[in-house]
């Protein structure tokens, strides 16, 4: 470790610290007046920015839940391309995600060099915003190409869409720990910001279908209708990100933003981090099971349940228990630690899985069980998000260098990666269960239905397992440990304004 430490810390802490041979003591830094109210909970401007930030994502929410929920299924029952074009689609698009995904850490470096009369991050927002826009309204157009020209275009476009996609992502989510040293702050923050993720994923995932009968009905193509929903979540977009442009108030009292940075020392600051990997890698898991359960919702209800119209009803719960989870999460975590919210939301998560997949074909029954899952699941999200903004006051601890933009750009590549893979299985399992190329509900036979179910249900279980497992193994910052590092930053004069 570059940087000396002597700190108060908790007894995991303080075994992973001593293991690793630092000077373990307890103290009890003095801080100033400016750093005791953020940790309080008395931060400047922090009940105004809570609100306008969340409004910025609203319409961020309706384009991603457009691309990464719709686009397959556009595809496969829009313009019902055939197994071979699907199947090029699936592997090109995973290869291009994953690229897409590496250069994530690249747009994050050059974030957290941007300095001007906008700041670091609000410039991306705005033109990141923008350019995605156009490429979300084209993802969605039909031009008229043959399949083979057809699957160069689309796959060309969907990465182009990715890298503007990352630059106001990137810019959105790293501006959240540069509001506030205060974990109790941030949890807030990013509490409000994911109620209203949940009311923009709600909006179209609820709404798409209704949307696009309502232009049909008018004598609209259907391919032109979901056209035509692209382009007013793309106005959505800009509009709501234009509210945390102008609105937000970001800390001129200390300095939370992020240093330039060489592309060598970015890969640096990423990978000698070990605890943002680690914390990566659970969220990673994490995005891939819960990823393929919303993946799979109206193959579902389509193929299984046997009446895909249910599904805009079956939404409504998925709905109220995100909203919910976010809601009550700022009271969770007074009463719990972290991790033991994580312990207890994981384990329910797998026990609702279980009754998922044995209950009958209901709607109460099986709504009963997605307001629960996705009750707890919208709580480890929200645990992964603030696990991955502490890491940034570690890092800066551990490398003597500040870099949240960098640190959050493992965020897209973790959604793009995961929704990447997640395609790549309701693609496979398309294909092989028959769905592609079923007319009818009734061509799909019960191996078919069975593995629909399958990936959608016990899979996840096991990937939700599996990044509990890790962050119980790896992740070692908890509240108080990450307090004491503030604490330790402020003294060494890091937070310091220059």
């Amino acid at each position: 470790m570059e940087v000396g430490t002597a700190y108060e810390i908790t007894a995991n802490s303080m075994r992973w610290a001593g293991a690793m041979g630092h000077d373990v003591r307890v103290t009890s830094p003095q801080m100033p007046e400016h750093q005791l109210a953020d940790l309080e909970g008395q931060a400047p401007g922090v009940r105004r920015n809570r609100w306008l930030f969340g409004v910025g994502t609203v319409g961020r929410d309706m384009v991603y839940t457009l691309v990464a929920f719709w686009l397959i299924y556009y595809l496969t029952e829009v313009l019902t391309l055939s197994n071979s074009a699907l199947a090029w689609i699936t592997v090109v698009l995973l290869g291009i995600r994953i690229i897409d995904a590496i250069l994530d850490p690249i747009v994050g470096g050059l974030v957290d060099s941007t300095q001007g009369r906008w700041g670091q991050f609000k410039p991306w927002l705005f033109w990141g915003g923008l350019v995605s826009g156009v490429f979300s309204v084209l993802l969605f157009t039909d031009t008229g190409l043959s399949e083979g020209q057809f699957v160069v275009v689309f796959c060309l476009v969907n990465l182009l869409w990715g890298v503007a996609w990352s630059t106001h992502d990137i810019a959105y989510w790293g501006m959240l720990p540069a509001l506030s040293l205060n974990p109790k702050d941030r949890e807030s923050i990013a509490s409000v910001a994911k109620v209203f993720t949940t009311i923009g994923l709600f909006v179209v995932a609820a709404g798409a279908l209704p949307f696009v009968s309502a232009l049909t009905a008018t004598g609209m193509s259907e391919v032109r209708a979901w056209t035509w929903l692209a382009v007013a979540c793309s106005v959505a977009m800009v509009l709501g990100m234009l509210v945390t442009i102008l609105g937000v108030r970001e800390r001129q009292d200390v300095r939370l933003t992020g240093e330039r940075v060489t592309i060598a020392q970015m890969w640096r600051m990423v990978f000698r981090n070990d605890q943002l990997l680690w914390a990566a890698a659970a969220y990673l898991l994490f995005m891939f099971g819960n990823g393929l359960t919303g993946a799979f919702g109206p193959y579902f209800f389509k193929y299984v349940y046997g009446d895909e119209e249910v599904f805009n009803t079956f939404v409504i719960f998925v709905g109220l228990g995100q909203l919910t989870g976010y809601a009550v999460f700022p009271m969770l975590t007074r009463r719990l630690t972290r991790g033991r919210l994580f312990t207890i939301a994981a384990a329910a998560m797998i026990v609702g899985y279980v009754a998922f997949l044995f209950a009958p074909m209901n709607l109460m029954i099986l709504g009963a069980c997605a307001i629960v899952l996705f009750f707890l699941a919208s709580n480890i999200m929200l645990l992964m998000l603030v696990f991955q903004a502490d890491t940034i006051e570690y890092g800066q601890w551990k490398l003597g260098q500040r870099n949240g933009a960098v640190t959050f750009a493992l965020q897209p590549f973790i959604n793009k990666v995961s929704g990447a893979l997640n395609t790549a299985v309701v693609g496979m399992v398309a294909i092989l269960s028959g769905i592609n190329e079923a007319a009818t509900p009734a061509e799909v036979s019960d191996g078919g239905r069975l593995l629909v179910k399958m990936a959608m249900l016990v899979v996840p279980a096991c990937f939700i397992a599996a990044s509990w497992l890790v962050w119980r193994r790896k992740f070692i910052i908890d509240e108080a440990l990450h307090t004491r590092i503030v604490g330790e930053l402020d003294l060494r004069g890091d937070l310091a304004v220059r």
